[in-house]
């Protein structure tokens, strides 16, 4: 059994920035006979065995799951994994080269959290001028290491990059075989659902274990241009309306400031109020939690 696995699951992956993960990888001073590598093919039209070249490391392997969904393609790789901690990596991420040295440190010296994670710089496509609110949507800079054993959102990880114990995901795994509003979570194709990675850190605080987030832990985050377009966060913003909602749903009230909550946060603090974009995001919002409530009211009613 390795100590790591490193996990990537992938849905019709721009190359470019598939092969710029891959080289982050490639690059970690973790010696390669401590950790493995999983590519786990969610249904992409071009199977990625026959495009992404993972023979450099020993312990690498291609899976593919057909079963469109990234819960799915998560629950895969956990169950396709040896590592008694599991790393998760986008197909847009950089990791820094002490990204894997740095994780395994952590699951050494704090052995009460269950996840963790660090913090994201985007790099965007293009580097022109951006308004102020659309890098802070992207941005998941820290000043500070932080923890909790609470459903804390400030010290809880991101997907991107997740460090998590086999343990804790061994719990989500059932808790998700059970509930299939969990599901729902991960995105599916060209959905911009989210929040499954917060629900699988806060199985850890369920057993008992706490999160965190440490700025020792950084990585680069690829952002196409397409996803600055206001169109495109417009129906972000309506997938964390939805999952913060069915996240809400699954836990029983609201824990901590969820990711709309923090973009008001930055509104307040920008200067010059900007109100047809804050009306157009909220409106967004709203739409993203209105169709949960409809699911919801469904699944409570049997369909009825």
């Amino acid at each position: 059994m390795v100590g790591i696995s490193v996990i990537i699951c992938a849905h019709n992956p721009p190359p470019d920035y598939l092969g710029l993960t891959l080289e982050g990888l490639k690059a970690q001073t973790l010696p390669k006979a401590q950790w493995e590598l999983l590519l786990i093919d969610n249904g992409s039209a071009k199977p990625l065995s026959s495009m992404a070249d993972i023979s450099w490391h020993s312990q690498a392997r291609h899976v593919r799951e057909d079963q469109l969904g990234l819960t799915h393609a998560r629950l895969r790789g956990i169950r396709e994994s040896s590592g008694g901690l599991l790393v998760f990596v986008d197909d847009d991420n950089v990791l820094a080269s002490n990204y894997l040295a740095e994780a395994e440190s952590i699951a050494r010296d704090w052995p009460k959290l269950g996840a963790w994670g660090g913090q994201l710089e985007p790099r965007f496509e293009l580097e022109g001028e951006l308004p102020e609110w659309k890098r802070a949507l992207w941005t998941g800079t820290i000043s500070r290491d932080l923890w909790s054993n609470c459903y804390d959102r400030q010290a809880t990880p991101a997907g991107a990059g997740l460090c998590i114990r086999r343990l804790v995901l061994e719990r989500y795994a059932e808790l998700t075989r059970t509930d299939p509003l969990r599901v729902k979570l991960g995105r599916v194709g060209t959905t911009l659902n989210s929040s499954e990675d917060i629900d699988m850190a806060f199985v850890a605080c369920d057993l008992g274990l706490g999160t965190g987030r440490f700025v020792a832990l950084k990585l680069a985050h690829l952002i196409p241009q397409s996803r600055v377009a206001d169109e495109y966060l417009l129906r972000l913003v309506e997938g964390y309306g939805y999952s913060d909602a069915i996240l809400e749903s699954l836990r029983g009230g609201r824990p901590g400031l969820s990711r709309i909550d923090r973009l008001v946060e930055v509104y307040k603090n920008i200067r010059g109020h900007m109100p047809k974009q804050q009306r157009l995001l909220r409106a967004a919002a709203f739409r993203g939690r209105a169709r949960a409530a409809r699911e919801l009211l469904l699944s409570n009613t049997g369909g009825q």
